[in-house]
């Protein structure tokens, strides 16, 4: 399968491909005699897993992390889900933060006068 086909595949773009073979998330794949990329089943699951950690905000050296872990057929998976918990725990302090944002917003914006004077 070459690049593009490979990126419909995995749900990515021929340019993230890219960008993940030259920063190292995935392995460059071998060229064809003509000089094309030849995508494997196995790249395209590597690469829909990259676009699915990203989508769930997982930071490029997280999904090394997670990567390598997947690659280490003798790791626990408490490693795995070390790196998950992690993850969550992040997300929810996130989440907290953005929360007191918006109540801090609200209170602002109540606290205005009404009206169309430039108070």
């Amino acid at each position: 399968m070459n690049i593009g086909q490979a990126a419909k595949a995995a749900g990515v773009s021929a340019k993230m491909i890219r960008h993940y073979e030259s920063i190292g998330l995935v392995p460059a794949v071998d060229r064809q005699a003509s000089g094309y990329r030849e995508y494997a089943r196995a790249d395209i699951h590597r690469l829909a897993f990259v676009r699915r950690a990203r989508e769930l905000g997982f930071s490029i050296d997280r999904i090394r992390d997670l990567l390598r872990l997947w690659s280490d057929h003798k790791r626990a998976t408490a490693d795995v889900r070390k790196v998950a918990l992690t993850h969550v725990a992040e997300l929810e302090d996130k989440a907290a933060q953005i929360q007191t944002m918006i109540k801090t917003l609200r209170t602002l914006a109540k606290s205005c006068a009404k009206g169309d004077r430039p108070h």
